[in-house]
């Protein structure tokens, strides 16, 4: 169970602020795979990052029962100055995970090549997402938070991401964001809205889509 108390989180932008949560109180189930909607720029990655600890809010807390997962596909934890296979032994001893088992996992789900052992400095944006995946795939956590990961590399890679995050909520539950509607149906059971700063529960995955297209509107 996560849940967020009270929340609220801003940034000062050139002629005003933007809004990324104003006050929010709600739930998000264990077990349960919730899709995150909003429009672009809601603030759907920075939610992410704060219910995993990442980023601070600037009032209220969020509070989880039960081990929580980096954003998937976000790298900015990572240093650039260590090789892959570094930064997993440095995640794996910050979660209490057997080093070496890691290195392996990641090393052959990530498919970087010689990468894995050079500088994270020399990573393309797509090389980060895929350490970032399968690093937090390589974890068992009880709720995982994904921001659009399958969304990298090709066709085969993104098959072989998706069955292993669908492998990974046979025990577990998700937060997901995705512009794929499609994706989401396939891996969520219900949903939640994100809209100026308001976030809105449904237990429904489709009323939470038809709630967000009629913001698009």
């Amino acid at each position: 169970m996560i849940r967020l108390q009270n929340l609220g989180k801003s940034f000062r932008v050139p002629g005003g602020e933007k809004i990324v949560a104003l006050d929010i109180c709600a739930s998000f189930p264990s077990g349960r795979s919730v899709a995150l909607l909003g429009r672009n720029g809601a603030g759907k990655s920075t939610l992410l990052q704060m219910i995993a600890g990442t980023a601070r809010p600037d009032r209220g807390r969020v509070i989880t029962r039960g081990s929580v997962s980096f954003p998937v596909g976000f790298a900015g934890s990572f240093h650039n100055d260590l090789t892959g296979a570094q930064n997993c032994r440095f995640i794996a001893r910050i979660y209490g995970v057997d080093t070496d088992e890691m290195v392996a996992f990641v090393e052959e789900t990530a498919e970087l090549g010689l990468h894995f052992r050079m500088p994270l400095r020399s990573y393309s944006s797509g090389m980060r997402a895929r350490l970032a995946f399968a690093a937090s795939m390589a974890i068992s956590f009880d709720t995982y938070l994904v921001d659009e990961i399958t969304a990298v590399g090709d066709a085969a890679f993104r098959e072989k991401s998706a069955a292993l995050f669908r492998d990974r909520l046979k025990e577990a539950g998700a937060i997901v964001v995705s512009h794929s509607m499609n994706q989401l149906r396939e891996i969520c059971d219900c949903g939640a809205v994100l809209e100026r700063g308001r976030l809105e529960f449904f237990d429904d995955l489709n009323a939470a889509i038809a709630c967000h297209e009629r913001n698009m509107l």
